[in-house]
Protein backbone atom coordinates (compact mmCIF):
# COMPACT_ATOMS: atom_id res chain seq x y z
CA UNK A 1 0.00 0.00 0.00
CA UNK A 2 1.57 3.63 -1.26
CA UNK A 3 2.32 5.84 1.71
CA UNK A 4 1.37 9.28 0.31
CA UNK A 5 2.58 12.04 2.31
CA UNK A 6 2.88 14.96 -0.05
CA UNK A 7 -0.23 16.42 1.18
CA UNK A 8 -3.58 16.12 2.88
CA UNK A 9 -5.27 16.76 -0.23
CA UNK A 10 -4.74 13.43 -1.02
CA UNK A 11 -7.00 12.08 1.17
CA UNK A 12 -9.88 9.48 -0.04
CA UNK A 13 -13.41 9.91 0.96
CA UNK A 14 -14.33 7.75 4.25
CA UNK A 15 -17.19 4.90 3.88
CA UNK A 16 -19.60 7.49 5.70
CA UNK A 17 -18.74 10.16 3.44
CA UNK A 18 -19.70 7.93 0.60
CA UNK A 19 -23.24 6.46 2.21
CA UNK A 20 -23.83 10.33 2.98
CA UNK A 21 -23.39 10.96 -1.06
CA UNK A 22 -25.10 8.54 -1.79
CA UNK A 23 -28.21 9.52 -0.11
CA UNK A 24 -27.88 13.06 -0.46
CA UNK A 25 -31.06 15.34 -1.09
CA UNK A 26 -30.34 17.49 -3.85
CA UNK A 27 -31.49 20.75 -5.69
CA UNK A 28 -30.46 23.50 -8.01
CA UNK A 29 -27.66 25.44 -6.45
CA UNK A 30 -27.87 28.07 -8.89
CA UNK A 31 -31.10 28.64 -7.69
CA UNK A 32 -30.23 28.55 -4.01
CA UNK A 33 -32.29 25.33 -3.99
CA UNK A 34 -29.83 22.62 -3.29
CA UNK A 35 -31.15 21.39 0.78
CA UNK A 36 -27.90 19.77 1.41
CA UNK A 37 -25.92 22.70 0.34
CA UNK A 38 -28.26 25.22 1.93
CA UNK A 39 -27.69 23.16 5.68
CA UNK A 40 -23.91 23.02 4.86
CA UNK A 41 -23.89 26.47 4.64
CA UNK A 42 -25.78 27.76 7.24
CA UNK A 43 -23.45 24.94 9.70
CA UNK A 44 -20.11 26.66 8.48
CA UNK A 45 -21.70 30.33 8.96
CA UNK A 46 -22.57 29.70 12.24
CA UNK A 47 -19.37 27.65 13.22
CA UNK A 48 -17.59 30.88 12.66
CA UNK A 49 -20.30 33.49 13.62
CA UNK A 50 -20.35 34.94 10.32
CA UNK A 51 -23.51 35.64 8.67
CA UNK A 52 -23.72 33.69 5.65
CA UNK A 53 -21.26 31.27 4.22
CA UNK A 54 -21.29 29.80 0.31
CA UNK A 55 -19.65 26.15 -0.70
CA UNK A 56 -17.59 26.23 -3.85
CA UNK A 57 -15.59 23.92 -5.48
CA UNK A 58 -12.04 24.59 -3.99
CA UNK A 59 -9.67 27.04 -1.73
CA UNK A 60 -7.98 28.15 -4.39
CA UNK A 61 -11.71 30.04 -5.96
CA UNK A 62 -12.80 30.76 -2.70
CA UNK A 63 -9.63 32.99 -2.10
CA UNK A 64 -10.06 35.00 -5.95
CA UNK A 65 -13.86 35.59 -4.78
CA UNK A 66 -12.91 36.90 -2.20
CA UNK A 67 -10.68 39.12 -3.52
CA UNK A 68 -12.79 39.80 -6.35
CA UNK A 69 -15.43 40.72 -4.23
CA UNK A 70 -13.27 43.36 -1.87
CA UNK A 71 -11.15 44.56 -4.29
CA UNK A 72 -11.72 46.45 -7.14
CA UNK A 73 -9.30 46.44 -10.39
CA UNK A 74 -5.85 48.14 -9.78
CA UNK A 75 -6.57 47.83 -5.76
CA UNK A 76 -3.89 46.69 -3.91
CA UNK A 77 -3.51 43.69 -1.29
CA UNK A 78 -0.99 43.65 0.89
CA UNK A 79 -0.01 39.78 1.96
CA UNK A 80 3.22 37.64 2.92
CA UNK A 81 5.71 36.50 0.35
CA UNK A 82 5.38 33.07 1.40
CA UNK A 83 1.52 33.14 1.36
CA UNK A 84 -0.45 30.45 -0.56
CA UNK A 85 -2.55 32.76 -2.59
CA UNK A 86 0.38 34.89 -3.28
CA UNK A 87 2.67 31.52 -4.78
CA UNK A 88 0.30 28.47 -5.34
CA UNK A 89 -2.79 30.27 -7.22
CA UNK A 90 -1.63 31.14 -10.70
CA UNK A 91 -1.61 34.93 -10.09
CA UNK A 92 -5.30 34.82 -10.28
CA UNK A 93 -5.86 37.94 -8.18
CA UNK A 94 -3.55 39.92 -11.43
CA UNK A 95 -4.96 37.88 -14.32
CA UNK A 96 -8.38 38.17 -13.52
CA UNK A 97 -9.08 40.67 -10.83
CA UNK A 98 -6.48 43.21 -12.01
CA UNK A 99 -5.48 43.36 -8.33
CA UNK A 100 -1.82 44.07 -7.68
CA UNK A 101 -0.11 41.84 -4.61
CA UNK A 102 1.84 44.10 -2.88
CA UNK A 103 3.53 41.68 -0.99
CA UNK A 104 5.85 42.07 2.36
CA UNK A 105 8.34 38.99 4.47
CA UNK A 106 7.07 36.30 6.40
CA UNK A 107 8.85 35.95 9.42
CA UNK A 108 9.32 31.91 10.00
CA UNK A 109 6.28 32.04 12.74
CA UNK A 110 4.17 33.19 9.63
CA UNK A 111 3.39 36.56 10.89
CA UNK A 112 4.68 39.83 8.70
CA UNK A 113 5.81 42.45 11.23
CA UNK A 114 3.27 44.93 12.39
CA UNK A 115 5.65 47.93 11.32
CA UNK A 116 5.99 46.64 7.53
CA UNK A 117 2.04 46.43 7.26
CA UNK A 118 2.11 49.75 8.44
CA UNK A 119 4.21 51.19 6.44
CA UNK A 120 2.79 49.27 2.99
CA UNK A 121 -0.25 51.25 3.18
CA UNK A 122 -0.19 53.79 0.44
CA UNK A 123 -1.41 57.36 0.97
CA UNK A 124 -4.43 58.50 -0.54
CA UNK A 125 -2.53 59.92 -3.60
CA UNK A 126 -3.33 59.91 -7.44
CA UNK A 127 -0.03 58.34 -8.30
CA UNK A 128 -0.68 55.33 -6.44
CA UNK A 129 -2.89 52.14 -6.28
CA UNK A 130 -5.49 52.13 -3.21
CA UNK A 131 -4.28 49.72 -0.32
CA UNK A 132 -7.92 47.81 -0.09
CA UNK A 133 -7.31 44.76 1.79
CA UNK A 134 -4.88 42.55 3.84
CA UNK A 135 -5.10 38.63 3.92
CA UNK A 136 -3.21 36.59 6.55
CA UNK A 137 -2.85 32.84 6.32
CA UNK A 138 -3.40 30.46 9.18
CA UNK A 139 -2.30 27.83 9.52
CA UNK A 140 0.78 28.93 7.40
CA UNK A 141 1.86 26.39 4.90
CA UNK A 142 5.53 27.44 3.56
CA UNK A 143 6.12 28.55 6.99
CA UNK A 144 5.67 24.70 8.50
CA UNK A 145 1.84 24.13 8.90
CA UNK A 146 2.62 27.25 11.75
CA UNK A 147 -0.71 28.71 13.72
CA UNK A 148 -1.07 32.48 13.73
CA UNK A 149 -1.36 33.84 17.44
CA UNK A 150 -4.94 34.84 18.05
CA UNK A 151 -3.35 38.49 19.45
CA UNK A 152 -1.31 38.97 16.68
CA UNK A 153 -4.25 38.99 14.51
CA UNK A 154 -6.10 41.24 16.42
CA UNK A 155 -3.14 43.50 16.27
CA UNK A 156 -3.09 43.32 12.50
CA UNK A 157 -7.15 43.97 13.12
CA UNK A 158 -6.75 47.54 14.65
CA UNK A 159 -4.19 48.67 11.54
CA UNK A 160 -7.13 47.36 9.13
CA UNK A 161 -9.79 49.47 10.99
CA UNK A 162 -7.54 52.57 11.39
CA UNK A 163 -7.57 52.36 7.50
CA UNK A 164 -10.41 50.93 6.60
CA UNK A 165 -9.48 48.18 5.03
CA UNK A 166 -10.68 44.64 4.50
CA UNK A 167 -9.29 41.49 5.70
CA UNK A 168 -9.46 38.02 4.66
CA UNK A 169 -8.33 34.64 6.02
CA UNK A 170 -6.87 31.93 3.95
CA UNK A 171 -7.77 29.02 6.42
CA UNK A 172 -7.34 26.07 4.42
CA UNK A 173 -6.35 24.29 7.06
CA UNK A 174 -8.16 26.07 9.69
CA UNK A 175 -9.10 23.55 12.11
CA UNK A 176 -5.87 22.42 12.57
CA UNK A 177 -5.16 25.17 13.85
CA UNK A 178 -8.78 25.14 15.95
CA UNK A 179 -6.94 21.70 17.35
CA UNK A 180 -3.58 22.89 18.09
CA UNK A 181 -5.25 26.01 19.96
CA UNK A 182 -7.74 24.21 21.49
CA UNK A 183 -9.70 27.60 20.54
CA UNK A 184 -13.12 27.58 18.33
CA UNK A 185 -12.90 28.30 14.34
CA UNK A 186 -15.17 31.81 15.51
CA UNK A 187 -12.54 32.92 17.59
CA UNK A 188 -9.27 32.43 14.92
CA UNK A 189 -11.34 34.37 12.68
CA UNK A 190 -13.37 36.84 14.51
CA UNK A 191 -11.09 39.69 12.92
CA UNK A 192 -12.09 39.21 9.40
CA UNK A 193 -14.49 40.14 7.14
CA UNK A 194 -13.71 36.69 4.64
CA UNK A 195 -12.58 33.36 5.56
CA UNK A 196 -11.98 30.83 3.48
CA UNK A 197 -11.28 27.15 4.90
CA UNK A 198 -11.07 23.76 3.05
CA UNK A 199 -12.71 21.21 3.02
CA UNK A 200 -10.61 18.24 0.72
CA UNK A 201 -7.85 18.62 2.98
CA UNK A 202 -7.23 17.10 6.46
CA UNK A 203 -11.32 16.61 6.75
CA UNK A 204 -11.14 14.52 3.70
CA UNK A 205 -13.85 15.93 1.67
CA UNK A 206 -13.43 14.66 -2.29
CA UNK A 207 -13.67 18.63 -3.16
CA UNK A 208 -15.04 21.86 -1.70
CA UNK A 209 -14.41 24.61 0.46
CA UNK A 210 -16.54 27.16 2.16
CA UNK A 211 -16.28 31.14 2.18
CA UNK A 212 -17.60 32.87 5.17
CA UNK A 213 -18.71 36.66 5.52
CA UNK A 214 -21.39 38.87 5.99
CA UNK A 215 -24.72 38.34 4.17
CA UNK A 216 -23.61 41.70 1.73
CA UNK A 217 -20.32 39.91 1.56
CA UNK A 218 -21.76 36.64 0.51
CA UNK A 219 -24.93 38.50 -2.04
CA UNK A 220 -22.03 39.49 -4.25
CA UNK A 221 -19.54 36.29 -3.85
CA UNK A 222 -22.32 34.31 -5.10
CA UNK A 223 -22.70 36.49 -8.25
CA UNK A 224 -18.83 36.60 -8.94
CA UNK A 225 -18.89 32.94 -8.05
CA UNK A 226 -21.35 32.52 -11.30
CA UNK A 227 -19.01 34.99 -13.57
CA UNK A 228 -15.63 32.60 -12.28
CA UNK A 229 -17.59 29.31 -13.66
CA UNK A 230 -17.82 28.04 -10.21
CA UNK A 231 -22.11 28.20 -10.15
CA UNK A 232 -23.07 24.40 -9.31
CA UNK A 233 -26.30 22.50 -10.23
CA UNK A 234 -27.00 19.14 -7.81
CA UNK A 235 -23.91 19.20 -5.91
CA UNK A 236 -25.45 17.87 -2.53
CA UNK A 237 -23.79 15.05 -3.44
CA UNK A 238 -20.23 16.73 -2.89
CA UNK A 239 -21.60 18.89 -0.14
CA UNK A 240 -22.52 15.94 1.81
CA UNK A 241 -18.73 14.70 1.80
CA UNK A 242 -17.79 18.31 3.54
CA UNK A 243 -21.02 17.81 5.77
CA UNK A 244 -20.08 14.07 7.29
CA UNK A 245 -15.90 16.21 7.44
CA UNK A 246 -17.20 19.43 9.11
CA UNK A 247 -19.12 17.56 11.64
CA UNK A 248 -17.19 14.49 12.57
CA UNK A 249 -13.68 15.00 11.88
CA UNK A 250 -12.65 17.96 13.51
CA UNK A 251 -11.33 16.10 16.66
CA UNK A 252 -9.63 13.52 14.83
CA UNK A 253 -6.86 16.05 12.94
CA UNK A 254 -5.18 15.89 16.95
CA UNK A 255 -4.29 12.07 15.56
CA UNK A 256 -2.39 13.91 12.49
CA UNK A 257 -0.60 16.04 14.67
CA UNK A 258 0.40 13.51 16.57
CA UNK A 259 1.73 11.18 13.88
CA UNK A 260 3.69 14.42 12.85
CA UNK A 261 5.59 14.37 15.91
CA UNK A 262 6.40 11.39 16.25
CA UNK A 263 7.61 11.30 12.20
CA UNK A 264 9.51 14.45 13.08
CA UNK A 265 11.23 12.83 16.14
CA UNK A 266 12.26 9.80 14.00
CA UNK A 267 13.83 11.40 11.50
CA UNK A 268 15.53 13.90 13.18
CA UNK A 269 17.36 10.81 14.74
CA UNK A 270 19.09 9.95 11.04
CA UNK A 271 22.56 11.60 10.34
CA UNK A 272 21.84 13.55 7.73
CA UNK A 273 18.68 15.53 8.51
CA UNK A 274 17.45 18.12 10.24
CA UNK A 275 14.14 19.49 11.24
CA UNK A 276 13.03 23.07 10.21
CA UNK A 277 12.40 25.43 13.19
CA UNK A 278 8.91 25.87 14.43
CA UNK A 279 8.29 22.33 12.51
CA UNK A 280 5.85 20.40 13.35
CA UNK A 281 3.17 22.53 14.96
CA UNK A 282 0.38 20.77 13.13
CA UNK A 283 0.38 18.10 10.58
CA UNK A 284 3.35 19.07 8.38
CA UNK A 285 6.92 18.25 8.91
CA UNK A 286 9.72 20.34 7.14
CA UNK A 287 12.95 18.78 6.73
CA UNK A 288 15.98 19.49 5.25
CA UNK A 289 18.83 17.19 4.40
CA UNK A 290 22.66 18.06 4.65
CA UNK A 291 24.07 19.80 1.41
CA UNK A 292 26.94 17.12 2.23
CA UNK A 293 24.73 13.77 1.69
CA UNK A 294 26.29 12.88 -1.85
CA UNK A 295 22.20 12.86 -3.34
CA UNK A 296 19.77 15.09 -4.30
CA UNK A 297 16.16 15.63 -2.99
CA UNK A 298 14.75 14.27 -6.92
CA UNK A 299 17.35 10.54 -5.78
CA UNK A 300 15.84 10.41 -2.72
CA UNK A 301 12.48 10.97 -3.63
CA UNK A 302 12.53 8.22 -6.27
CA UNK A 303 13.97 5.87 -3.79
CA UNK A 304 11.61 6.25 -1.44
CA UNK A 305 9.09 5.84 -4.28
CA UNK A 306 10.31 2.23 -4.47
CA UNK A 307 9.09 1.94 -1.00
CA UNK A 308 6.07 3.11 -2.00
CA UNK A 309 6.42 6.42 0.24
CA UNK A 310 5.69 9.23 -1.48
CA UNK A 311 7.20 12.91 -0.04
CA UNK A 312 6.88 16.04 -1.36
CA UNK A 313 10.23 18.15 -2.16
CA UNK A 314 10.47 21.56 -0.67
CA UNK A 315 13.24 23.59 -1.57
CA UNK A 316 17.02 22.49 -3.27
CA UNK A 317 17.62 20.06 -0.18
CA UNK A 318 13.94 20.18 1.68
CA UNK A 319 10.76 18.27 1.71
CA UNK A 320 7.30 18.43 3.31
CA UNK A 321 5.76 15.29 4.73
CA UNK A 322 1.90 15.53 5.51
CA UNK A 323 0.19 13.63 7.54
CA UNK A 324 -3.45 12.99 7.56
CA UNK A 325 -6.28 10.79 7.94
CA UNK A 326 -4.88 8.10 5.66
CA UNK A 327 -1.53 8.11 7.16
CA UNK A 328 -1.97 5.52 10.25
CA UNK A 329 0.84 4.67 13.44
CA UNK A 330 2.20 1.73 10.98
CA UNK A 331 3.27 4.33 7.87
CA UNK A 332 4.81 6.44 10.40
CA UNK A 333 7.54 4.19 11.06
CA UNK A 334 7.39 2.64 7.43
CA UNK A 335 8.19 6.18 6.72
CA UNK A 336 11.13 6.57 9.48
CA UNK A 337 12.62 3.17 7.93
CA UNK A 338 12.90 4.02 4.60
CA UNK A 339 14.71 7.79 4.99
CA UNK A 340 17.22 5.93 7.04
CA UNK A 341 17.99 3.25 4.52
CA UNK A 342 17.89 5.65 2.13
CA UNK A 343 20.37 8.05 4.10
CA UNK A 344 22.75 5.38 4.74
CA UNK A 345 26.30 6.21 2.20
Amino acid sequence: MVIDLRSDTVTKPTPAMREAMAKAEVGDDVYEEDPTVNKLEDYAADLLKKEAALFVPSGTMGNLIAILTHCQRGDEMIMGNLAHTFLYEAGGMAALGGVIPHTLQNESDGTIRLEAIQAAIREKDVHFPRTRMITLENTHNRCGGVVLPEEYTHQVAKIAQKHDLKMHLDGARLFNAVVKTKSTAAALTADFDSVSFCLSKGLCAPVGSILCGSRAFITKARRIRKQVGGGMRQVGVLAAAGWVGLTTLVDRLEDDHRRAKILAEGLSQIPGIKIRPNSPQTNMVFMDIDPSIKKSTSEISQQLKMDEILVGEAGLYGFRLVTHHDIDDNAIQKTIAAFSKVMRP
